[in-house]
């Protein structure tokens, strides 16, 4: 999985899925050749790898002990993971939503890794039981129709959209469409803390954390509830209950296309040339988890932006990783935590091949980026679930 040896990254981990799917393990080899997979030797495995086009390379049993003894070194930062059984994946979206309209089914899709969409019907039911992993497509959790009111309010989609969103509110039960966002965010909180591993990406993000830290508080202007916010509602938020950040304010203006001060979009002073972001070197033997989060065939990555590009790292609690920084913007693109039993990563920006983009634009085409390190952060998070949980050394 290094960047000379693989012609085709992101599929490399559809096979890796495929091999788990047929109940056999595989070995993950952290920082060993940009995380590569060690698995059986099988006509039937090579002939996938054919078929997908993914390079691999047979080696003798010999070879496999010498690279597992390598890794094994304490003077190695490497590490073998176990990857036990194919993880149950849903992606939480609309189920109008075409495959590109969200990066990660976008790649799921590209890999050829299986899915079930959800949506709030599936979460208020308690079915994300059935699921290991689950992708938070690019929601608005705060019920404000992702604050596209001002250049979107007479767009027939966003009239469309706004109609289902409430329709679907009502047959649940609900006068508002963000009560009935709240209690989707706490079903999913719920999923975490019981052990569940959830991922989102852009506004997904930031506007769950904030849709649970304004519980019981309307912070919602008449254009989206049909009635006025509460006085004063940026005193009762309550950053307790949050799962990433803290402190931050709220953006009040139904005008402006923006959540809070959590994303730092408005914020940039950074080129689209220039516009790159650094993983974190962690211990692959004390750390597993996020040098898992992090394997891949370079530490740095292409900037891309979304409604939440990325996040103020003054605005992150402590207790969560950092685990990709823009250090020129002084911002965290890409961060992990744990939550109850369970995990969470938040990734900024709306699709990593796309670097601004809007509402209408053409899909991005992944087979002309099968090796995007964008793309892999995603698929990592996708096979960690699969990982055997190794018992903590402290």
């Amino acid at each position: 999985m290094d960047a000379e040896s693989q012609k085709e990254h992101l599929k490399a981990y559809g096979i890796t899925y495929w091999v788990l799917e047929k109940q056999q393990k595989v070995k993950w080899l952290l920082n060993y050749r940009g995380g590569s997979f060690l698995m059986p030797d099988s006509p039937e495995i090579q002939k996938e790898c054919q078929i997908r086009g993914v390079s691999f390379e047979v080696i003798s049993d010999s070879k496999t002990e010498q690279i597992l003894t390598d890794i094994s070194s304490p003077s190695k930062n490497m590490d073998a993971v176990v990857l036990e059984k194919a993880p149950k994946i849903a992606v939480y979206s609309p189920k109008g939503n075409l495959p590109w309209d969200d990066a990660v089914t976008m790649v799921l899709t590209y890999a050829e890794i299986p899915y079930t969409v959800i949506y709030d019907e599936e979460v208020l039911g308690d079915q994300l039981i059935l699921y290991d992993w689950l992708h938070l497509h690019h929601e608005d959790f705060t019920g404000q129709y992702g604050k596209f009111y001002r250049a979107y309010r007479s767009a027939p989609w966003y009239i469309e959209e706004k109609n289902k969103a409430e329709a679907l509110a009502a047959k649940l039960g609900y006068n508002k469409v963000s009560e009935e966002k709240l209690d989707v965010a706490k079903k999913i909180r719920d999923y975490v803390i019981g052990g569940g591993f959830m991922f989102a990406m852009c506004s997904a993000t930031d506007s769950f954390d904030i849709a649970l830290s304004a519980e019981g508080v309307d912070i919602c202007e008449p254009m989206f509830d049909g009635d006025p916010s509460e006085p004063g509602y940026q005193s009762k938020i309550d950053y307790n209950k949050t799962f990433a950040f803290k402190d931050f304010i709220l953006e009040r203006s139904p005008m402006v296309y923006e959540f809070s001060s959590i994303d730092m979009t408005e914020k940039r002073r950074v080129s689209k040339e220039s516009d790159y972001f650094t993983l974190m070197d962690y211990s692959a033997k004390w750390d597993p988890i996020p040098t898992m989060l992090c394997q891949n065939h370079t530490a740095l990555v292409k900037g891309f932006m979304g409604q939440t590009t990325s996040f103020d790292p003054d605005e992150i609690k402590s207790n969560v990783l950092v685990m990709g920084e823009n250090k020129t913007n002084g911002e965290a693109r890409y961060i992990h935590g744990i939550k109850g039993k369970g995990f969470f990563t938040f990734y900024g920006g709306h699709d990593p091949e796309d670097y601004q983009h809007r509402v209408g634009d053409a899909k991005t085409e992944l087979a002309l980026h099968p090796n995007s390190p964008g793309y892999r952060l995603i698929l990592n998070n996708v096979l960690f679930p699969a990982a055997k949980k190794k018992k903590q050394k402290t």
